[in-house]
């Protein structure tokens, strides 16, 4: 199954992508709702029955414990519990909510945001091929809400809606001093001397909030987009050139993709020399070979403050500033 995930950099050149559909209970019980991700951030999926690592004192929330693979000692994140979090209440007792696997725990292992994480679901259905104009922006029904846990929807072959997770939330949910760190990155840096505005396409709401605390820091004007196609329309419109400096997008978002916001610009002769910076959590070799094919002026880690601050400095070519 997992072999077509290396298929996944030409499709997103032809504003498509492939997501693995799966479930979180049995077929039975409720609606037995169908969820999704980008399988471009799957490494493998594996049936665990090994030892797992239990974390000192805690066994009900996000995090079961350590699970080991080939060596490798993995975080276990329960997915059906995640939906029920709420960071209101940390302290929730999410045991109730769990997968319900009673022999081997069936295990996506991930990579992405520069972290490798297991994640816990019932059942896997398939994978399936859409393109982004297939995919709706935001969530029509379930645990979307003011979570923003569920970044889209798309239907699946007999109509019905699957919900894409969005994975970084869950990660930064999970293990919050992730943003404890970003916290103290942002604190040093340096104010951009420039008038020019910075166009952000990004599809989460937490990717756009770190985006925007970052430019807020750098002390630059932007502009923020929930899909390429939106921030394309803008920076065509009457006079929206001369005052842009710089785009910032990611890869996988809905309706029109990162990478053809790169090709878009790059084949418009108007655009052809605006910098545009991958801002992503899917770092892998293939998409950073074809973001440099496609000339984008830097390939960044999601939302890193110094990585944004470096590939803006060299995208306006001015020095910064301390504060």
């Amino acid at each position: 199954m997992i072999s077509s995930i290396d298929k996944t950099t030409s499709l997103h050149l032809h504003n498509e992508a492939q997501f693995l559909c799966f479930t979180l209970e049995e077929d039975n019980k409720d609606s037995n709702q169908l969820y999704a991700m980008n399988v471009f951030k799957i490494r493998e999926i594996i049936y665990y029955d090994g030892d797992l690592a239990e974390t000192a004192g805690e066994n009900d929330g996000i995090v079961l414990g350590f699970l080991t693979v080939r060596g490798e000692s993995i975080p276990l994140l329960d997915m059906r519990r995640w939906l029920y979090y709420n960071p209101k209440e940390p302290n929730k007792d999410l045991k109730p909510y769990s997968v319900d696997n009673s022999k081997k725990s069936l295990v996506v292992i991930c990579n992405f945001s520069e972290h490798t994480v297991g994640l816990k679901i019932h059942s896997v259905k398939r994978i399936i091929q859409k393109s982004w104009s297939e995919i709706s922006v935001g969530s029509e029904l379930g645990f979307g809400g003011s979570d923003d846990k569920i970044t889209a929807t798309t239907k699946f072959d007999d109509g019905s809606v699957v919900q894409i997770l969005d994975v970084e939330k869950m990660l930064l949910d999970a293990f919050p001093h992730i943003d404890d760190s970003r916290d103290l990155e942002l604190s040093s840096l340096k104010f951009i001397d420039s008038d020019k505005i910075i166009l952000l396409a990004e599809d989460s709401k937490p990717a756009q909030k770190s985006l925007q605390t970052i430019m807020e820091h750098l002390g630059l004007k932007y502009f923020t987009f929930a899909n390429g196609k939106a921030l394309l329309e803008y920076l065509n419109s009457p006079g929206a050139l001369a005052q842009v400096g710089a785009v910032i997008t990611d890869l996988e978002m809905p309706v029109i993709s990162g990478f053809e916001v790169l090709r878009s610009i790059r084949n418009n002769p108007k655009t052809k020399d605006l910098p545009v910076i991958i801002n992503s959590s899917m770092s892998n070799d293939s998409n950073m070979e074809k973001a440099r094919e496609l000339r984008a002026s830097a390939f960044i880690t999601k939302s890193n403050p110094r990585e944004v601050e470096d590939a803006l400095k060299n995208a306006l070519h001015i020095e910064v500033k301390t504060h």
